[in-house]
């Protein structure tokens, strides 16, 4: 499978349906009936997995009617979460078609198709109307968008008047250049980081007020030393999504990402913002 994008052609190599299904039977797993957990270690394609979906969860602001959008919603993991614990519809939104497949796939089998939808689009057009939602998150993804205003803006559009918007992602630190590959980026040419103040000044500029803006590193950095404990003591990692989705290219991935962490080249931050 092959992509005329290059960020979505990064993350697209096929058969990605058919390697869970076997990552997922090697667990023990039934495929045809995985469940939130069964799912979480390779679904959440983002730092620390199913431990950053459950803390982002947790600061927002969402009510059971509400309507939510996932920008950059890969193959659901988040998006089913949130769905099944705030009880509200979420639609995610993604640039590689084969990560919609598999996410709408794994959302039949979870019988959650009435809350969860999934349309492959472009973040910065996004086909939707205006006031469409009435709160978004994005999850590791404005890595890989040059454009962080037109982002801001277009994610704004979409947003009731008031809406939060929710942000975990990975910022630029002062501690020199990423080394890559990396899980969103094989080479500087798709990789966009901004400076956590960039991304301040981006959101405010684009007409949202912070409400909470802080750094996870602590958190980054105690999930790896936990990870690397379960592995050294013959366990598998409970983080295991960048393996399957990228196979081979996994370990210098992770490797890399590892040492931007620790050398203050790459700094997680949390964001919750909301539409003025």
């Amino acid at each position: 499978m092959t992509s005329a994008d290059p960020v979505a052609a990064h993350y697209a190599r096929g058969g990605l349906l058919a390697r869970l299904d076997a990552a997922l039977r090697a667990d023990g797993v039934d495929p045809a009936h995985p469940g939130i957990e069964g799912l979480a270690p390779y679904d959440q394609f983002h730092g620390r997995g199913i431990e950053a979906t459950e803390e982002l969860a947790d600061l927002m602001p969402a009510r059971a009617a509400d309507r939510v959008l996932d920008l950059g919603s890969g193959i659901g993991g988040p998006a089913r979460y949130v769905a099944t614990r705030h009880g509200c519809r979420v639609t995610g939104i993604d640039l590689t078609p084969e990560f919609g497949d598999v996410a709408r796939d794994l959302t039949r089998r979870l019988d959650l198709q009435d809350r969860v939808d999934f349309v492959t689009g472009d973040a910065l057009a996004m086909p939707f109307p205006d006031a469409s939602f009435d709160g978004a998150y994005s999850m590791n993804v404005s890595m890989n968008i040059a454009g962080k205003d037109a982002l801001y803006r277009e994610i704004h559009r979409v947003l009731e008047p008031g809406g939060w918007l929710l942000l975990s992602e990975l910022a630029q630190g002062e501690g020199g250049e990423v080394e890559y590959p990396t899980p969103w980026a094989m080479s500087a040419e798709t990789s966009f980081l901004s400076t956590a103040q960039q991304t301040r000044r981006g959101l405010e500029e684009a007409g949202y007020e912070i409400v909470r803006f802080d750094s996870s590193l602590s958190q980054a950095l105690d999930f790896a030393a936990r990870s690397r404990a379960l592995v050294e003591s013959g366990g598998k990692p409970p983080h295991r999504a960048v393996m399957l989705i990228h196979g081979e290219l996994a370990a210098a991935a992770m490797r890399n990402t590892s040492r931007g962490l620790n050398a203050g080249r790459i700094v997680p931050i949390e964001v919750l913002a909301r539409r003025r």
